[in-house]
This record gives C-alpha cells, structure tokens and sequence, in this order.
C-alpha cells in the first residue's frame, strides 16, 4: 500500500529510531566530535602546520609535541587538525555537487519522463562510461597548479551519474504515491509538487546517498594525495599524511607519520556507515506510519 500522507509528518518517528540505535549514535557522537575539533584547530594548537623547523625533524611523540614531528619538523596533531579541515571540506564540496546534479536531473528525469528522461539518462551514461580516477589524475597532470579547486571541480563534475540514476528510480515510485496523485487532481503544479511534495518523499534516500557519497570522497582525496595527485604537497590533508608512508622505514619505525591519519580515515569512514545505517532503518520504520 502506498502511503497517502506526506512523509514531513513522519520525521519524529524516524529520529526517535535512529536515537534508540545505540552503533548509529555513537558513530554520530564521534563523527561530530572529529569536526569540531578541526573546526577549532587554530584554537587548539599554536603550531603552524606548514612551517619547517630543522630543529625538529622526526621526533616521537613527547611533551611539547604529542603526536610528534614529520620529516619536515612540522607538528603533526597540527597538521592532522588542519589536515581533516582540507580533506573534509573537499568532501563536503564534491557532495555537495554531486548531489545538487544528481538530484536534479534523476527528480527532472524520472517526473517528467520520455524525452527529457532518455536524454538526460543518456548524459548520466556517458558520465558513468568515464573511469573516475584517471581522469582526475589526467586534469590534475595537465593543470598541475589547478590546486584544491580543480580536485572538487573535477571530481564533482564526473561523480553526479549513480547519484541521478538512484534518485529518478525513488521519483518513478514516488510520483505515483497517493499524496502526490491527490497534489495533481486538486492543480497543483510541477514546480510545487516537486518542491513541496516529491523532494520530501526522496529525504531519506538523499542523505543516504550524500552521506555515501561524502565517505567515498575521503577515500577518494586520500588515494590521490597518496599518489600525489591530490591535495598539492606539504599542504596539510589526511592523504599527504598517508603519503609520508611510502618506505618500510617509515612504516616500521615513525609510525606516528601515518598511523594517526590513517586511523582517522578509517574511524570517519566507518562512522559515516553506521549512520547512514541508522538513517536506512529509521527511515524503513518511518514508511510504515
């Protein structure tokens, strides 16, 4: 049976659900907290993350430096705080993009139908066609001082195809939903039944996808700054940090060159599952009010 109201009145039920998930909450707990202590990394430390000091290069972790120094002398709580902020931020933007695109064209497509769904499907093919990391290692060889901008630019433009193919397959059933068909019969038009009826029904399915979306993009920003495709070198990010870790030595004997950030990576990433998981159920539950 299709539902016959609007979901806005069932947005209570879903959080109610997604509080009592304790793996959900927590991850929410620790996903916040990471943020807010990148957010506040000027206040946090005094160390310049990008200015070498010859006097300390490779040093342990100690008193003055907890997660010691990089091969630089740089500190790396430093530059692990302003690190998140860079790879975050690129994360966030190419989400952003992808999901403003996705969710346009797939809502444009699978309302309206026929030609404007055969072309702009079309166009979400021969975006699908092309291999992701290449051509953003390609840009990023031709236009090698492009910087941060030409990554999200290049990134966002090439990432927006899944995502439209989801949400227009969520609008062909949406569209057909009682609330919306009652919107139609009584003469409400497309812009308001897209803006005030269909993109509410597609919530849920939006921040799974941009939440997806914003953990691959961490993999994806550390992949190509460890590859030194990514984030322009001594710039602080989660991937240059990875990067540190390119000979046995340095795995073997200075791991908190790497360990700190990797774990971070990780701890995100999985964070950001475990919501998107709690999200996934709530919503379920939601459907069935």
């Amino acid at each position: 049976m299709k539902p016959n109201h609007a979901p806005a009145s069932r947005i209570h039920v879903a959080v109610r659900q997604f509080a009592a998930s304790r793996p959900a909450a927590f991850a929410l707990l620790f996903l916040t907290a990471v943020i807010t202590f990148c957010l506040l990394a000027p206040w946090l430390t005094d160390y310049d993350p990008v200015k070498i000091s010859l006097r300390n290069l490779n040093r342990p972790p100690n008193a003055e430096h907890w997660l010691g120094t990089d091969n630089g002398g740089r500190d790396v709580l430093s530059r692990l705080l302003y690190g998140g902020r860079t790879t975050l931020w690129i994360s966030l933007c190419v989400s952003a993009m992808t999901a403003g695109a996705g969710t346009a064209i797939g809502v444009l497509a699978g309302y309206f139908g026929r030609t404007a769904d055969s072309l702009l499907m079309r166009a979400a093919d021969v975006v699908l066609s092309f291999p992701f990391l290449i051509i953003v290692i390609v840009v990023k060889s031709i236009y090698p001082d492009g910087g941060i901008p030409s990554l999200i630019w290049t990134a966002g433009l090439l990432g927006w195809g899944g995502f439209a193919r989801i949400i227009r397959a969520k609008t062909l059933a949406v569209k057909e939903y009682e609330y919306i068909l009652a919107a139609r019969s009584l003469g409400a038009g497309p812009l308001r039944i897209l803006t005030r009826h269909l993109l509410p029904g597609l919530s849920g399915l939006l921040i799974l996808n941009l939440m997806w979306t914003f953990a691959a993009m961490i993999g994806v920003e550390a992949s190509l700054s460890f590859l030194g495709f990514g984030v322009p070198a001594g710039q602080p990010s989660w991937g240059n940090m990875m990067a540190d870790a390119l000979s046995p030595e340095v795995i073997r004997d200075r791991w908190w060159l790497w360990l700190p950030a990797s774990l971070l990576i990780t701890g995100v990433i999985l964070s950001i599952h475990l919501i998107s998981e709690g999200i996934k159920k709530a919503f379920l539950v939601q459907e069935k009010y």
